[in-house]
């Protein structure tokens, strides 16, 4: 019933998630890279809570209690996705959208690896296929393009930034797919959203006492940008329940590897929005993640 659920979850978060990372980088000027950071969080905590009402509504059941082990994992995916979302935007700031969007698309490696030695799950020769075939793709695209006199260099601390925040959002999924498989319930989309809300909870406490005790200025800036980052919460939170009910129903690699249809997603919104150009190298990995993409779903 549910075999491609997952498929459709996965890409409609993708596309969530590629709004939510431009309303966040158009307020990382304004409020500076914690800051926009602390949004997506802070603000997405009401709509989870908001989700999870009416989940428990239309089910008639109430959250599953957590335990050690939930909130562990938990623990984990939170302040993994905190640390990668801010070497994300920090990244964005020095190079293209659509090539920083690419190298924390290194990911699915990541978490491939991740998932066989933490989650003990176990992919098939295709699927590690389709794995290279996609990263190589995003590779390409992050490759620094022309013969500028900044060089390779000036290129490294936002690549670098990027394949590290890769990394991160690797061990986050890892960790939200591990909270979510250890809740004990019937109903996936109960746990899936009970997850999000817990991990949201503990982004936006941690990150606001950070900030009060390191950098008041920028969580009463944050308090005050409230109506722009609405929708960065918003699109946070809806992007990241679909991530968790994907995480529900499949392996957390094939969920990323699909997800890399976000970099498509990307590029189209650098080119109509930031006006933003893309190189003949930048295309012909996008090719390759389509690839990668088709030979995932099929793995």
């Amino acid at each position: 019933m549910f075999e491609w659920l997952w498929a459709v979850f996965t890409v409609t978060a993708s596309a969530a998630q590629t709004v939510r990372n431009g309303v966040q980088r158009s307020l990382t000027k304004r409020l500076g890279t914690v800051g926009a950071t602390h949004v997506r969080f802070l603000y997405g905590l009401p709509f989870s809570l908001l989700f999870l009402l009416i989940v428990c509504l239309t089910s008639g059941a109430a959250p599953p209690a957590p335990d050690v082990t939930f909130l562990l994992w938990v623990a984990l995916g939170a302040f993994a996705q905190i640390l990668a979302t801010g070497l994300m935007l920090s990244a964005m700031n020095e190079k293209s959208f659509v090539v920083t969007t690419a190298l924390t698309k290194t990911e699915p490696i990541h978490v491939a690896l991740f998932a066989v030695v933490v989650l003990g799950e176990h992919l098939s020769a295709l699927a590690v296929m389709a794995i290279l075939m996609a990263t190589g793709g995003v590779l390409m695209m992050s490759w620094p393009a022309g013969t500028e006199t900044r060089g390779f260099k000036a290129n490294a601390r936002p690549a670098l930034r990027g394949i590290v925040s890769g990394a991160l959002f690797g061990a986050a999924a890892v960790g939200f797919r591990g909270g979510v498989l250890s809740l004990e319930h019937t109903s996936f989309v109960l746990r899936a959203t009970t997850t999000l809300v817990w991990g949201l909870a503990f982004q936006a406490f941690s990150l606001s006492a950070y900030l009060a005790v390191r950098d008041r200025q920028v969580l009463i800036g944050v308090l005050k940008a409230w109506r722009s980052s609405l929708p960065a919460g918003f699109t946070g939170a809806l992007a990241s329940q679909f991530w968790f009910l994907a995480f529900a129903l499949e392996q957390v690699a094939r969920v990323r590897t699909l997800a890399l249809v976000e970099v498509i997603f990307a590029w189209a919104l650098s080119r109509k929005v930031f006006r933003q150009g893309t190189t003949g190298l930048e295309a012909a990995g996008l090719l390759l993640v389509v690839l990668g993409v088709g030979l995932i779903l099929n793995s």
